[in-house]
């Protein structure tokens, strides 16, 4: 079939069919084609839409020519009588031709606002340039081209501010921003059908490489074209599927979309959401769907990281207390036991320096009593000797000694009493 026609050359089976893996029930097109608006059988382009008003600005710059062809010079008018009314004071006549040489060598003119006579000078200026060169038709099609070049850009939406070519200096950035926006979504259709075509014709070229290694008659010929080591490399291709190649597309992100995605970046890094080599992977994604993905998984990962993290530290602290506790309860048990030491020890210590006490006590009242011992055998001596000498001589009357020399109250040791123990 002739495209763009009714006529139909050959109608026939093809040969020689683009089938995916030998897939009997689906055989792809020998031509990739795209018609993202068609209604009704009919494709209703921007070429169609353009060409009306694209014929009429061709016509409108085919009359601009023919006007600047026959534009002629603008010309000046002269007053004569005006003229004639002006003395130069130096006996020259002041003629048009003069004047006009003036004119148009410096620019200047000479002229009267009075008459000889004292009246109103109707030509006061004598020399006027006059309108002409067909200025103003001119103008009418410059405005008309103007007109039907916008009219383009209204039914193609490729504006201004897309194509940069009169941008509005008192316009916002945000408005110019979302003018740019609109004319992408008027001709969005384009650049899917350019990616679809672009897709669609990489998974055809390698299934049909596929092929011709598989099933072509051209096989030789096409390993003696590229060479056995080509040939060889691409054997493989033929276990794999159409998803095995990785055939797609990706756009470039706009700034617009970088933007949100470092919103949601900084967001994120604000919070203590993410680490900085979160950050740095993220940033290299190019795809925004990927990246914010890539986001909400490292995310994710961080707060489960996080989560265990202060479990662990938790537990940590728990067994921290624990041992803490355990050892305040190991240092009180110890103090206690010091101070039942200690207290066993002063005890002790105590009882020594009691028995000390009541040993040199002992003593101390042993010596007292052998002192008080001696000192009551020494007073009976005497008072035997003295009895003996009362004897010998005359019996004097000698009283016993008023006062006895024997400790009372101090022969006790301990609870023993030693009053039992004086002497006889």
């Amino acid at each position: 079939m002739v495209l763009g026609s009714n006529k139909l050359l050959k109608w026939k089976k093809a040969s020689n069919m683009v089938r995916p893996s030998s897939n009997v029930n689906r055989v792809m097109m020998n031509y990739i084609v795209s018609a993202p608006r068609m209604y009704k059988g009919k494709i209703e382009s921007l070429v169609s839409r353009m060409v009306t008003y694209a014929d009429l600005i061709q016509l409108t710059h085919l009359k601009l020519q023919q006007v600047i062809q026959r534009m002629t010079p603008s010309g000046v008018y002269v007053d004569a009588d005006g003229l004639a009314e002006i003395d130069l004071g130096n006996g020259t006549n002041y003629n048009p031709q003069e004047a006009l040489n003036l004119y148009f060598q410096t620019g200047s003119i000479i002229g009267r606002s009075m008459t000889q006579d004292g009246d109103m000078n109707g030509g006061k200026v004598p020399i006027q340039e006059l309108p002409g060169g067909g200025g103003q038709q001119t103008q009418l099609l410059i405005q008309a081209y103007n007109y039907y070049l916008q009219m383009l850009r209204d039914v193609t939406g490729l504006n201004e501010a897309r194509d940069g070519s009169d941008p509005d200096p008192y316009a916002l950035v945000g408005v110019q921003k979302l003018a740019a926006a609109n004319s992408n979504t008027a001709t969005r259709h384009i650049l899917h059908s350019s990616l679809y075509i672009t897709s669609s014709l990489a998974e055809a070229i390698s299934i049909r490489i596929k092929d011709v290694l598989e099933y072509h008659p051209q096989r030789d010929a096409m390993i003696g074209g590229i060479g056995r080591f080509s040939v060889g490399a691409l054997k493989e291709m033929d276990k794999l599927h159409i998803h095995d190649f990785g055939i797609f597309l990706e756009l470039d992100p706009d700034q617009e979309e970088k933007q949100l995605v470092e919103n949601n970046i900084q967001a994120a890094l604000s919070r203590d959401q993410i680490h900085l080599e979160d950050v740095i992977d993220i940033r290299q994604v190019k795809n925004i769907k990927l990246a914010n993905q890539l986001l909400k998984y490292r995310r994710a990962k961080k707060e489960a990281t996080d989560q265990l993290k202060a479990e662990r530290n938790i537990a940590a602290q728990s067994q921290a207390n624990a041992q803490a506790a355990q050892a305040a309860e190991l240092a009180k048990a110890q103090a206690e036991n010091l101070k039942v030491e200690a207290k066993g020890k002063l005890a002790q210590l105590q009882a020594e320096l009691d028995v000390k006490k009541l040993e040199r006590e002992a003593a101390t009242k042993k010596d007292l009593m052998q002192y008080e011992f001696d000192l009551n055998v020494k007073l009976k001596e005497m008072e035997l000797d003295a009895k003996k000498q009362i004897e010998l001589q005359k019996p004097p009357s000698n009283p016993e000694p008023r006062k006895g020399f024997e400790s009372s109250g101090n022969d006790v040791l301990g609870g023993i009493d030693l009053s039992r123990f004086e002497p006889r």
